[in-house]
């Protein structure tokens, strides 16, 4: 037997050995890493909802003075001296503190399947002039003002809230951190007896991680 052979066989061999434990143990730190960075995820993930009809009503006064007053469950949608006026009550059913970061409206077209649409861009969202907060377990509301009548969507918008015909409405919401930044779309549409505007959810899209769909 050639010793030399021999010895660097059981070098190699070993190295080899040493090498594969490793890579399984790079990569077992990895997988942990991974699953504590997605409970941590988990743990700051908001998701708004509507609010439900038990809820207490939200009082809103926009910077110009005008109030308005939503019950649980709803929207209110008012055009006054050419300003569309947006406020609806929302719910934060997520583990984590929610941060709108900003929103569109625009008024229902039948011709475009609302709950089938694409993603919007993020980029095409109007950024919050105030932040806006809502707890954990906890309902709150959300407005929004179009001013402008310049604006492309603010005719449309503003006809709608005149005759009471269904609006989108588009939040664009993260985490506390800023991060799992999600869209939402609300449908607001008048009750029947025209008391007020009752809302639903059409979709959820995620933006910074993954879409289930």
């Amino acid at each position: 037997m050639n010793w030399t052979e021999a010895s660097s066989l059981a070098t190699g061999a070993g190295t080899l050995v040493l090498a594969i434990a490793t890579f399984g143990s790079v990569r077992s730190a990895n997988r942990a890493a991974r699953i504590a960075e997605q409970s941590l995820r988990a743990g700051l993930r908001p998701v708004l909802i509507p609010t439900r009809e038990d809820d207490a009503h939200g009082h809103v006064t926009f910077g110009d003075g005008h109030r308005v007053d939503v019950p649980g469950h709803s929207a209110v949608i008012d055009a006054e001296n050419g300003v569309v006026y947006l406020v609806v009550g929302v719910r934060n059913a997520g583990a984590g503190v929610a941060v709108i970061h900003g929103w569109r409206a625009h008024a229902f077209d039948p011709d475009t399947p609302a709950a089938s649409a694409e993603r919007p861009d993020p980029d095409d969202f109007r950024r919050q002039q105030i932040d806006l907060y809502i707890p954990v377990g906890e309902a709150g509301v959300w407005l929004g003002a179009m001013r402008d009548p310049a604006e492309p969507r603010h005719r449309k918008l503003e006809a709608a809230a005149i005759s009471g015909a269904r609006v989108l409405i588009d939040l664009l919401y993260g985490d506390i951190e800023g991060g799992q930044r999600a869209i939402v779309r609300f449908s607001a549409q008048q009750s029947e007896d025209g008391s007020g505007y009752n809302v639903t959810i059409l979709r959820h899209w995620n933006v910074d991680g993954v879409d289930p769909r």
